[in-house]
């Protein structure tokens, strides 16, 4: 299996996903499925996410971050039990040691229905804002019902029952963030956004709002992804790699230095906690590779704990382990690859 050598990111009206017609939803599915094989990244449009839930949050963002920074650090991530909060610029390190030009804003499933079970799962950590909780909460809410469609649509071009997903996605351990790029103004250096990476879950819905996401092709080469009026940014994940045996494909992608200020709002759809991620039963192999499964929330708990300062703390103390059999970072799906920036 081996990326293409696409120039450009696909488009896809997905509105016929919720066609009553399983006809309708299955030519739907199948331009999915090309997108996922080919490219690893689409762009859709027909989602059904309205415009004042968009702006709602957005809204809400650039209140929040324009806060001094000892206020938003009352809510620093570090104090939540569920790896929920505020993250400033410099808490995340990934592998080959680089330091992203951002913060952020992390929004877990807010399980409430029960005391906690797992590390990634509780009540989320909230400001002291009754709107942005309202506004913010909508907005994951609804994104998160796109995730279920898609969700559906994925194993439809799969070739599987289209409710092959949903007993995985009961409480999922999906993540949204809310992340705010400042623009550098030193016209020297050229730190990124965000660096290369590939994303752990199964897929991720993201809403720019300006252009800065590049995606590396089959050539090595940056693909520029445009900013489309109404628009999602949708990438398969390393989980959904794995799931499907291949067949999809996790890209390569990166933030460069913006050239304006920036906010980005991935939801990162994810499985049960428990889930066992492994390629599904009675899928052939795509290409060669043979993939190691590993626990859906012990997997997403261990790449977190050795990404974020104040977890690494933990574990260097020893008042934190990680779970048994745990990757090192970049070592699973699609990590496990080189990728030259």
């Amino acid at each position: 299996m081996a990326h293409t050598h696409f120039t450009s990111i696909p488009l896809i009206d997905v509105s016929g996903l919720y066609s009553e017609h399983f006809a309708e939803r299955q030519r739907v599915a199948d331009e999915l499925g090309r997108a996922a094989r080919e490219v690893g990244f689409l762009q859709i449009t027909g989602h059904g996410i309205s415009r004042e839930l968009r702006d709602g949050l957005v809204d809400q963002a650039r209140r929040f971050f324009a806060r001094p920074l000892e206020e938003k650090m009352r809510f620093y991530i570090g104090q939540s039990s569920n790896h929920s909060g505020y993250v400033p610029e410099g808490e995340e390190q990934f592998v080959g040691g680089s330091k992203d030009l951002k913060e952020a804003y992390d929004v877990n499933y807010d399980y409430t229905e029960a005391a906690q079970v797992y590390p990634l799962l509780g009540p989320t950590q909230w400001p002291d804002s009754a709107d942005f909780k309202r506004e913010v909460s909508a907005y994951y809410r609804a994104a998160l019902a796109l995730g279920d469609t898609l969700f559906r649509g994925f194993a439809l071009a799969l070739g599987l029952a289209e409710d092959t997903f949903a007993g995985i996605t009961r409480q999922p351990t999906s993540q949204l963030r809310m992340i705010h790029y400042p623009l550098d103004p030193d016209p020297v250096a050229d730190r990124p956004g965000i660096g290369a990476h590939t994303d752990y879950e199964c897929f991720t819905i993201l809403l720019p709002t300006a252009e800065g996401l590049q995606v590396l092709n089959g050539d090595g080469q940056w693909i520029d992804v445009p900013l489309v009026e109404d628009a999602f940014v949708i990438n398969i994940g390393d989980m959904l790699e794995v799931l499907s045996n291949g067949h999809f494909v996790a890209t390569s992608h990166r933030v460069r230095k913006v050239s304006e200020e920036r906010f980005a709002f991935p939801l990162f759809c994810a499985c049960d906690y428990p889930t066992r991620i492994a390629p599904i039963a009675g899928l052939p192999a795509r290409g060669e590779r043979v993939y190691t499964p590993v626990s859906c929330g012990d997997h997403l708990f261990a790449q977190t704990a050795q990404t974020f300062r104040y977890l690494r703390e933990r574990l260097e103390d020893g008042s934190l382990q990680l779970p048994d059999g745990a990757a090192g970072l970049s070592s699973f799906g699609q990590g496990r690859r080189e990728v030259t920036v």
